[in-house]
């Protein structure tokens, strides 16, 4: 019986050897074939330009009519065009934005000033307190009076309002949507290719449409906000409709619920937590944007941060910078806390002011503290001679690093560019697009057959086809090189910190804090030690990609069952052999999606990293945003989209089959 498992085991090996061996020399003779092809013809190399598909043109053409030419009803007294209706509903978003603008920070009139900014960090204490308790009740709080001494009041309180008028929407909008694709199929079918595309898609390549349609200012910021976060909230509202068990649906259905009561009654409460995580990752998806849509007319701190980046008053920028993340610390802590806070259904027979003491007393303090305000003026706009400022504190800091790490710091530099990086590009833009596009297609089909591989392949086509080839090419170089490092030092902390509960909770709150920081921030240090080039876009992206891969590779490794752990070391396995042969193996579907995520969260930093100078397809989306050239923003923007999408459906593929494998499907 020994001997003959042992020859089954030697056969599996071998056929998994020989099946190796023909990936490798079919890979081998791909390339071998791609270079003799490049050798004698030229259209192998550079794809030429009379077979360049036209669709950024056909795009542009698109909007021009659309914008210029269609007209409904025409002839009649009630002609308008489609910029009417946008520019419409520009004007009727306006109401609710002007309402908030003039509660936070402007004012309604001279007798009606703002709200006092000790007012809204009292109310922040309380509403953080109702939601989660003490804990969130100081962190409301503290972050708000951050704000208000720090002297970045009012343009905190113009992207707090922005943030207030948009995450309804956006809640709204993928509550609707949510409900429609767990609902009917073929709605969820048409749907998540279109989620796919957006939340690949660099949100600078759909900003330029936006401009054309709607313009310029701080509701076509609410616009593009609502495309960028619409998409989670949506997926989260599915996952939670989907989620409820059958016995409960039917139960409802036994009590005589008709769908909407089923939906509303049911579905609803039993996929209350879900919806809430949809809620926070709403407000969270919604700032980070707010931010980013500066660079089309929103006002706030994203516009004064990209003012003072583009200046080089990096302190300044840093300061400012730090303002974002203490908002999006205290909406993320806040929100969180909310849904995690379990429904109370026993005081509905209670009088109102017991029912909601927190909203007695926010209301209580909102009169004492306005009343006191009116007397003493600086509890209503805290004068600049008593706020603080670190920015000076900060540029001395700079100036003195990069005084003395100067010659370091470009020793380093140079080495990384001459020797490896110029190299590693040179590479990839010198191989013929036949044979990479081959390659993908040839991994697609080894891990999901010929549907995958039709996919992967048409979609890698897509760049050669439309011209942008070499732009796409430096940008896989410049992912590819970001995402290596990204994964390398982020499995090596994961893998770290994931042996000790103390190490792993550290190391989860500091994933959860830099995830708050806008995308901008991680500018200023590359900026700041290695000036313009590709290796500061590249670092840019490793700082800001490298949080899900610690995450996923703790959250892999710690879920994986503490019993199995014990067996395996009651057989004498040392823990080096536990974490290679059984922690790493289970935890490899979760380590990959974290893989997946460094990937997409490196592309959405492609065009943040084109404003400090590179030149791959981020620039070509930023070039075209400065123009206004909505069809070469779209197509550049498809481009990085469908590289993410590749990656996604091979990673993907690749987790069902180690799942199958496992035995965990």
């Amino acid at each position: 019986m020994t001997d003959l498992a042992l020859k089954t085991g030697m056969a599996g090996s071998l056929r998994a050897s020989l099946r190796l061996l023909g990936l490798a020399l079919l890979v081998l003779l791909i390339v071998v074939l791609g270079r003799a092809a490049n050798e004698q013809f030229a259209w192998v190399t550079r794809y030429p330009t009379a077979w360049i598909f036209p669709l950024s043109d056909w795009i542009a053409t698109f909007f021009e009519w659309l914008v210029y030419d269609l007209r409904f009803f025409s002839g009649t007294g009630l002609e308008f065009s489609p910029r009417d209706v946008t520019r419409g509903f520009v004007s009727l978003l306006s109401y609710p934005l002007s309402f908030t603008e003039s509660l936070f920070f402007s004012g309604f009139s001279d007798r009606m000033p703002a709200l006092p900014w000790v007012t809204v960090v009292g109310l922040a204490f309380i509403l953080g307190h109702w939601a989660g308790g003490w804990r969130a009740a100081l962190t409301g709080g503290f972050a708000f009076l951050y704000l208000a001494v720090f002297g970045v009041w009012e343009a905190s309180m113009q992207t707090f309002s922005l943030v207030i008028v948009a995450v309804p929407l956006v809640f709204l909008i993928g509550l609707l949507l949510g409900i429609l694709m767990a609902r009917y199929r073929r709605v969820e079918s048409l749907v998540t290719p279109l989620f796919d595309i957006v939340q690949s898609m660099p949100p600078f390549a759909y900003m330029v449409p936006i401009v054309v349609l709607y313009g310029v200012g701080n509701v076509p910021a609410i616009v593009a906000t609502a495309v960028f976060a619409v998409p989670p909230v949506a997926r989260c509202v599915v996952l939670g409709l989907k989620g409820i068990s059958q016995e409960l649906i039917e139960a409802g259905l036994m009590m005589g619920c008709t769908p909407l009561q089923l939906l509303w009654k049911v579905k609803m409460p039993a996929a209350r937590a879900t919806l809430l995580v949809g809620l926070n990752q709403g407000i969270m998806q919604t700032l980070a944007m707010i931010v980013l849509a500066s660079l089309i007319g929103a006002a706030g701190l994203g516009s004064e941060l990209l003012t003072s980046l583009q200046s080089l008053r990096l302190g300044q920028a840093l300061e400012q910078g730090i303002a974002i993340v203490v908002i999006a610390v205290a909406l993320d802590r806040i929100s969180r806390a909310y849904a995690l806070k379990p429904p109370n259904n026993s005081q509905r027979a209670r009088p109102v002011w017991q029912r909601h003491p927190h909203l007695l007393l926010a209301g209580l303090y909102m009169l004492i503290s306005i009343s006191l305000a009116r007397f003493l003026p600086a509890l209503e706009v805290l004068p600049a001679a008593q706020t603080l400022s670190t920015a000076a504190w900060w540029d001395a800091k700079i100036e003195w690093v990069t005084i003395n790490w100067y010659d370091s710091v470009q020793a380093f530099r140079n080495f990384m560019l001459l020797e490896i990086l110029i190299p590693v590009r040179d590479f990839f833009q010198s191989t013929p697009w036949v044979t990479f596009v081959a390659l993908v297609a040839l991994l697609g089909y080894r891990l999901g057959g010929w549907r995958l591989a039709s996919l992967t392949g048409l979609l890698m086509l897509f760049p050669v086809v439309t011209g942008l080839w070499q732009q796409t090419m430096t940008t896989v170089y410049m992912i590819g090189s970001a995402a290596l490092v990204c994964i390398v030092v982020g499995f090596m902390v994961g893998v770290m910190a994931a042996g000790s509960k103390r190490l792993s909770q550290g190391a989860l709150t500091l994933c959860d804090f830099f995830q708050t920081f806008p995308s901008f921030i991680y500018l200023i240090p590359v900026v700041m030690l290695f000036r313009v080039s590709d290796l500061s876009a590249i670092i840019a992206v490793l700082l800001f990609a490298v949080v899900p891969m610690v995450r996923y590779t703790i959250l892999g490794l710690r879920n994986v069952s503490p019993r199995l752990l014990e067996t395996v070391r009651q057989q004498g396995a040392t823990r080096w052999q536990s974490l290679v042969k059984v922690q790493l193996p289970i935890a490899m579907p979760e380590i990959m999606l974290g893989i997946n995520q460094v990937i997409f969260m490196a592309l959405f930093m492609v065009a943040i990293t084109s404003l400090i100078g590179t030149q791959d397809l981020g620039a070509e989306i930023n070039v075209a945003r400065s123009g206004n050239e909505t069809g070469r923003a779209l197509v550049a923007g498809l481009c990085i989209a469908f590289l993410g999408i590749v990656a996604d459906r091979l990673i993907a593929a690749w987790a069902r089959r180690k799942k199958a494998e496992l035995g965990l499907v």
